[in-house]
């Protein structure tokens, strides 16, 4: 294949993307004001393979990439419009700020999950459920382009009191060695694939060894291939990459690649089908997820037909989420109840082979909670929710319920059904110590 060259846009000269020339002023606008809230990159595979510049702004791959004026509330946009056309830079930089602290920038009590190790407490490991703890290698702390739902935008726009990230190899390998009950380390970012293969081999290969025998899954969560597949076919370190993931296999231990679509679009290309195939060949298993998305992918035939081509690529569809309640939310949100009936759809409209995806699930505070449906109960209209995942595991895949509201879009606006109080969960002594304590303890 012939190698091309990659090309970063960001804010400061996005003005050399030619495609621009075809948005209005307006359009133009938006990127420079909302772009000064919420982080702003792509690259030339985006822009020039995966848009549809025809269908401009509603193509989904640009409404993904490209900030539109929607994303920030109208207030928002004025403030941060005056400011910047005022050239006034200090009260620019004071008013983004305070924005930023408006979009809850740490969305489900991530702060919680944040261990320590010898009083230290480790801001580059997330540690929320018994089995799996999450590394954010500082050196993959950014990704080929910005996804404008992403809930980790706070990684990207230099605000380092909000930021997850650690170098040192060796505070996450003592702090696996101490913690047995771990099997899974997810490595996370940002995109760690945006890091050499050196480096991302430096925090990998050490847990390879017997020392480590309790450690049986290796996750790499990346939108690579959806942003930047040549990352596996002609960047000079891909074979090496590659060698990588072969290692972990012959380790005898599992290697999971997390990979990121939100829309069918990002499977479409020649260069992520033969990428997709180059990681397989590894003995890496390809599992997908993704958001549900308004103006993206909030139609069951789209899911569908997202589902299928990844089981025909050899993937393994993982889970669907609700997008979680922070940055531009607002934007992209749709009910609980619309993205239940979302699901179903396009779950009912598949075979077997791809109803290996669990959803709709919120990755809320107390863990990952999926809507299992709408009925009635006792008379009252209700949710049907259960735990996939739990800060408490003795907790998980119990149902439990709560009162029907037609407007909800996140599990936080949602009450206990039948006049309760408090959700089963809530009144587990074990829990609330944990959500209180930044100590994990299992």
């Amino acid at each position: 294949m012939e190698t091309i060259k990659y090309r970063n846009y960001i804010l400061r000269n996005y003005t050399d993307i030619p495609q621009l020339s075809s948005l209005s002023k307006d359009e133009k606008e938006a990127i420079e004001v909302v772009g000064q809230v919420l982080p702003f990159k792509s690259n030339n595979y985006v822009v020039e393979q995966l848009i549809n510049w025809n269908n401009v702004p509603e193509d989904p791959i640009f409404t993904l990439t490209f900030p539109r004026k929607e994303m920030l509330p109208k207030n928002h946009y004025s403030q941060v419009k005056k400011l910047l056309y005022a050239d006034d830079e200090p009260g620019l930089k004071k008013k983004v700020n305070e924005i930023r602290m408006e979009l809850n920038p740490n969305p489900a009590g991530q702060s919680y999950n944040v261990p320590a190790l010898d009083g230290i407490r480790l801001h580059g490991i997330q540690h929320k459920y018994r089995e799996t703890v999450l590394f954010f290698p500082s050196q993959g702390q950014t990704c080929h382009a910005y996804c404008t739902f992403c809930f980790r935008w706070p990684q990207f726009i230099g605000m380092n009191e909000l930021k997850f990230a650690m170098k040192e190899a060796g505070l996450l390998h003592k702090y696996l060695l101490t913690h047995t009950k771990v099997t899974d380390v997810l490595f996370t970012g940002g995109d760690p694939l945006t890091a050499k293969a050196n480096i991302i081999s430096a925090y990998i290969e050490p847990l390879l060894t017997k020392e480590f025998s309790h450690i049986r899954n290796i996750r790499i969560g990346s939108k690579t291939l959806s942003y930047w597949p040549y990352r596996f076919l002609t960047d000079k370190d891909a074979d090496d990459l590659l060698r990588l993931f072969e290692k972990v296999k012959k380790a005898g231990k599992h290697l999971a690649f997390q990979a990121h679509f939100n829309h069918p679009a990002e499977l479409s290309t020649d260069a992520v089908k033969q990428a997709v195939e180059r990681i397989q060949n590894t003995g890496a298993q390809i599992r997908t997820q993704s958001p549900l998305l308004r103006h993206i992918n909030d139609d069951h035939v789209i899911w569908g037909d997202m589902w299928k081509e990844q089981v025909a690529q050899g993937m393994i569809p993982y889970y669907m989420f609700i997008a979680r309640d922070t940055g531009s939310k607002a934007f992209f949100e749709v009910s609980l109840e619309k993205a239940w009936n979302i699901f179903r759809k396009a779950y009912r409209s598949v075979s077997g082979v791809c109803r290996t995806v669990r959803g709709p699930s919120m990755s809320a505070d107390p863990g990952k909670i999926q809507i299992m449906g709408i009925t009635e109960v006792r008379g009252e209209k209700v949710f049907v929710l259960r735990f996939l995942q739990c800060r408490n595991p003795d907790l998980v895949d119990i149902p439990f319920f709560a009162a029907y509201d037609k407007k909800a879009t996140w599990f936080d606006e949602l009450k206990p059904a039948f006049g309760e109080k408090y959700f089963f969960y809530q009144k587990n002594n074990q829990l609330k110590k944990n959500e209180k304590n930044t100590d994990i303890i299992f």
